[in-house]
């Protein structure tokens, strides 16, 4: 196809950011979306490249996951520019077209290699593959109490300075941090990255409700994984659980693949909090879209069985979770429409992370980041920055 032509998307529903068009399409020029409409509207051009569809396709924006750490045999920590382009070129066939390369708790060197690594990559990767926006530090300043699938040998209390050279390292590319406000240096850390633009999520976390609390007003705004690796919710001490509930404030990161926590907490969760602050993730590891089998995080051996992903111990490590399928689950778990999805898949994460004026929802002039899905929702083509960069086989 020539370089210089644009791509139609014809006779599909479009979910744009202020209305749904059910007989609409959507125009793709140099990287941008250029011309969204009804079919009635479009003006055909000598160059254009139609691809005719049906209203029951629907057109959503791509997901963003800030927090995934690997799939396909690959994982950020692995240190590689060739890990991360795997990476980038399997998650559009889940309809992921951003994320952050998520790290995990490990020795300061192995850390300190990985944000290089993903550093130089982010500085140099290319438009045909999902796109890395950034870093997420999961660890190592969390609570021993909460490590879940974290080493805990690694764990180290929050260290401003052991950050800012971390973040050089990255190249200053470091755009969320998960760690424990409640242990010390916690809130100076949480204050220190709120004054850098750097997102505080509080996670792996032993805090009471009065610590987060505290750690709102420091400048923390988002929660990692919900029910996972924190105090859980009691009556006389709502724990992390319970503050990511009630304070309007936060971000809240969920892994619907109903292992992680049961759909009816899913519901529940998704009742409380609404799509107005939910952020579906993945927290995938290398062994997604592989088979099942023993692999490795962190030095660890994870043993992946069909839907789950435990240590040797039987503790989640993470999941093997398809955003497509987070999407279905989501929607079958809480009864949530598209429209909601696409607030937790694309917009939510968007604006967390300061993306919206060019991520997150399908508006012109925003990057062609877009994701085709048929009407069993399952992912027919995804476009990064304009480039077909998957379809489904016949």
């Amino acid at each position: 196809m020539d370089t210089h032509s644009s791509i139609i998307i014809y006779n599909v529903t479009v979910y744009s950011e202020n209305q749904t068009l059910k007989n609409g399409y959507i125009k793709l020029t140099n990287k941008k979306i250029t011309e969204i409409g009804e079919i009635h509207q479009y003006v055909r051009q000598p160059k254009d490249h139609v691809i005719e569809l049906s209203p029951s396709y629907k057109v959503i924006p791509g997901a963003i996951d800030v927090h995934i750490h690997g799939v396909n045999n690959a994982d950020a920590m692995d240190g590689t520019a060739e890990a991360l382009k795997t990476m980038a070129r399997t998650l559009p066939k889940e309809g992921t077209t951003s994320f952050l390369a998520t790290t995990m708790t490990q020795s300061n060197e192995a850390v300190e290699k990985a944000l290089r690594n993903a550093g130089t990559y982010i500085e140099e990767q290319t438009d045909a593959d999902a796109e890395v926006v950034g870093i997420h530090l999961e660890g190592p300043f969390i609570s021993p109490k909460r490590a879940g699938a974290q080493p805990p040998t690694h764990i180290q209390d929050p260290n401003v300075t052991l950050f800012q050279e971390w973040q050089k390292a990255a190249g200053g590319h470091i755009k969320l941090v998960t760690l424990a406000p409640e242990q010390p240096n916690g809130l100076a850390l949480t204050s220190y990255l709120k004054e850098t633009n750097v997102v505080a999520s509080i996670g792996h976390s032993d805090s009471t409700y009065d610590q987060v609390g505290e750690a709102i007003e420091a400048g923390a705004s988002h929660i990692t994984h919900l029910y996972n690796g924190m105090r859980g919710l009691h009556h006389r001490e709502p724990g992390v659980l319970g503050a990511a509930y009630l304070r309007d404030e936060l971000f809240v990161e969920l892994i619907t693949d109903g292992i992680h926590c049961r759909p009816e907490m899913v519901k529940l969760a998704y009742d409380q909090i609404t799509s107005e602050r939910m952020i579906l993730i993945t927290d995938s590891l290398r062994a997604k879209w592989l088979k099942n089998g023993t692999y490795d995080l962190g030095g660890q051996p994870v043993h992946v069985n069909d839907t789950t992903a435990t240590l040797a111990d039987g503790t989640l490590a993470g999941s093997i979770l398809k955003m497509n399928d987070a999407i279905k689950n989501t929607m079958s778990f809480t009864h949530c429409s598209l429209e909601d999805i696409v607030k937790m898949t694309a917009e939510n994460p968007a604006k967390q992370l300061n993306l919206f004026d060019t991520k997150g929802s399908i508006k012109i002039g925003k990057d062609a980041d877009i994701v085709v899905l048929n009407e069993n929702l399952d992912v027919e083509m995804t476009f990064c920055r304009g480039t077909l960069s998957f379809k489904k086989e016949d």
